[in-house]
């Protein structure tokens, strides 16, 4: 009520002009449309009059107290009987242009208020509160009426709905849980009051067309997944519940079932995961992010999670290959904004804003194994890196194969792994790519990284003053440890390299992708890593390295953690013992993998697995040879730094007769 009087103060302290009749007509606070990961909410404006409406210099705002938050940009104006939209996205952005721009404020979901003021600050020419929203559903004024309520379909832009409703209709309740049966299962639900259950077993959302869910229930006789929403006549629908039921199935690891419409996914036109109908930029490269019922049953069939998400196509140039890796997202609009569970086994997070379903990328045609092994290599060193379990995908019931679940890469990785917790600081992580130019920049600024690299490639860090200032930016260690254990490895996919800082830290390397190495023992990636100052760029910024490098102490400080990590990763026993588990497990899976993704034999996948392994036994004791004639050293330098763990590499690493 308090809220309501002080709309109304203000409709009668302003005067209201006769010409300005615009109104709010829809908003969407808690909006689940994603674009390359966001979803910003936002308002309709609709010009209800005969002549048009000058918006420049008008204000919107949120705050009876400050009314003037954003400003319409000069030349803004709505037409008699059209629409402007205004996203409301929290942070500064391009002013907009035509019918769409960006407010630099936020509304909450719990309910809110809106107004919109001259440019003079001195007439109101609209007000709005609101109550507490649904997700992902839209409220506002019914099209030729005064009417207000929730609608069934959202219409940012265009023509409300003609009806509207008060609320929406309460999810039904499955008294069958999904999982896994030995044989036959009749699933039972029911709904909550005067509401037709509808059903739908292709993964689509259930409509009004749907079949209506019968008393008996719903038998399954092999695998299958379920929807069910609930309709009333004075009502929003229902958010569907999802389950899948898994009928005389094996579980050999965990599962991930993912249920979603058509459209989403394989539609020519609309599907995230097919190339579809243009031949210069397939959907797949698109981002376009879709919702989706995720579920993840772990061993022995318990569902961990079961909630509405987000999903989109991942990966690089792997999202040409038939079976995509897929990145799924917990999304508020559409329940949690976690996923509350924790899958593996190095971890010890409560949740996950993110995972990744990664495909095996270019590995899917060799081994499936070598980017989960190699990156577990990494776990004693202190740097981040990206954790990985063996599962089974299932879409819409139909199995998709073998996967690697992984940590996605994102601020939110970042800040679990660095203990960073404040929203605020979490929003302001800066994640960089290969050069970390602007067309890299993941998240946050780049300004202070570029100046770093510039600042290397002309200064001299012989210079006491010129060394503490990179050393105040730059965690060396974490440098040192990057480059070492790519060259260790032998990884030549040098654009694979992403760098981030958290505020009021160093900036610091991320290890992924490391699927191509232990390929071969050639001197590559040296030639990316160690390199003059003033050669060219190359995915890695190499200059930091190179003008460290160029200073005693830090060549010294490089070389004793390459021979740290040497000893500390690469001794066979610990290689071997990392290959063994992910081993086993791919011998149980891609029999029935290979069945659906028919790309290699089980014996060319052995043959392919002993290759990698024999790289990873032999590589690491000729890794100090190439290095010390890429680097030049000495073999009083090498014997300094590398003369035992050599000895030790040679002990465990090389064959025997």
């Amino acid at each position: 009520m308090k809220k309501f009087a002080a709309l109304l103060f203000l409709a009668l302290a302003f005067a209201l002009p006769a010409s300005a009749e615009v109104i709010f007509s829809e908003v969407m606070a808690s909006n689940g449309v994603y674009t390359n990961g966001e979803a910003y909410d936002w308002v309709e404006i609709y010009n209800t009059g005969d002549k048009k409406v000058n918006l420049s210099g008008c204000w919107l705002s949120d705050s009876e107290k400050n009314l003037q938050k954003w400003a319409f940009p000069e030349g803004a104006s709505v037409k008699a009987g059209e629409y402007v939209l205004v996203y409301l996205t929290g942070e500064e952005m391009t002013p907009g242009k035509n019918k769409t721009f960006y407010a630099n404020f936020k509304i909450s979901a719990e309910g809110d208020q809106l107004f919109l003021t001259d440019a003079q600050g001195e007439n109101l020419l609209a007000a709005l509160e609101f109550g507490a929203q649904y997700g992902n559903v839209s409220w506002g004024q019914a099209h030729g009426s005064e009417e207000t309520g929730f609608f069934r379909t959202a219409t940012p832009g265009k023509k409300n709905e003609k009806q509207v409703y008060p609320q929406q209709a309460p999810q039904p309740e499955l008294l069958t849980a999904g999982g896994f049966y030995e044989s036959a299962v009749t699933v039972q639900a029911k709904g909550d009051g005067d509401v037709v259950l509808r059903y739908t077993l292709d993964g689509d959302t259930p409509t009004e067309k749907s079949k209506v869910f019968p008393e008996k229930g719903i038998t399954f006789e092999k695998t299958g997944v379920l929807r069910i929403a609930a309709f009333s006549e004075n009502t929003v629908p229902s958010r569907p519940v999802t389950a899948s039921y898994f009928i005389g199935e094996a579980q050999p690891v965990p599962v991930v079932s993912l249920v979603t419409d058509e459209k989403y996914l394989f539609n020519k036109k609309t599907g995230a995961l097919v190339k579809g109908e243009s031949s210069s930029y397939p959907n797949y490269e698109k981002e376009w992010e879709y919702p989706a019922n995720i579920e993840f049953f772990g061993m022995g069939g318990l569902c961990e999670i079961n909630q509405m998400g987000t999903f989109t196509a991942a990966g690089h140039s792997a999202r040409q290959n038939a079976q995509k890796s897929i990145a799924i997202y917990a999304r508020k609009a559409y329940g949690q904004d976690r996923f509350y569970f924790n899958p593996f086994p190095n971890r010890d997070y409560e949740s996950y804003k993110s995972l990744l379903l990664r495909g095996a990328n270019s590995d899917a045609f060799s081994t499936r194994l070598r980017d989960v092994v190699i990156s577990s290599l990494a776990k004693p060193l202190d740097i981040i890196y990206q954790d990985a379990l063996a599962i089974e995908v299932y879409i819409n019931g139909e199995y998709w194969g073998h996967y690697n679940l992984r940590e996605k890469i994102n601020k939110h990785f970042v800040a679990q792994w660095e203990g960073v917790t404040e929203d605020a600081d979490i929003d302001n992580i800066d994640i960089l790519a290969r050069t970390g130019r602007d067309e890299f920049l993941q998240n946050g600024d780049n300004t202070d990284w570029l100046a770093l690299c510039d600042f290397c490639k002309t200064e001299d860090l012989n210079i006491p003053e010129n060394l503490a200032f990179v050393e105040e930016r730059l965690d060396i260690d974490s440098l040192f440890t990057h480059a070492a254990f790519e060259i260790i490895i032998g990884n030549d996919d040098f654009t694979n390299v992403r760098v981030y800082r958290v505020p009021g830290g160093k900036w610091k390397y991320l290890l992924f992708d490391v699927e191509a190495g232990f390929l071969s023992n050639d001197k590559a990636p040296m030639n990316y890593y160690i390199k003059k100052v003033g050669d060219k760029v190359q995915g890695f910024r190499h200059e930091p390295m190179a003008a460290l490098l160029h200073v005693p102490e830090m060549k010294a400080r490089f070389l004793t953690r390459f021979a740290e990590i040497l000893d500390i990763s690469f001794r066979w026993p610990s290689v071997e013992k990392a290959f063994a588990p992910w081993e086993e497990t791919l011998e149980t899976l891609l029999p029935r993998h290979l069945s659906r993704w028919p790309h290699f034999t089980m014996k060319e996948w052995r043959q392919n697995v002993d290759a990698v392994k024999f790289y990873g036994r032999i590589r690491p004791t000729k890794i100090v040879s190439l290095l010390q004639k890429h680097m030049k050293l000495t073999d009083a330098e090498v014997e300094t730094y590398f003369g035992n763990v050599q000895k030790v590499l040679e002990e465990e690493n090389i064959f025997k007769n």
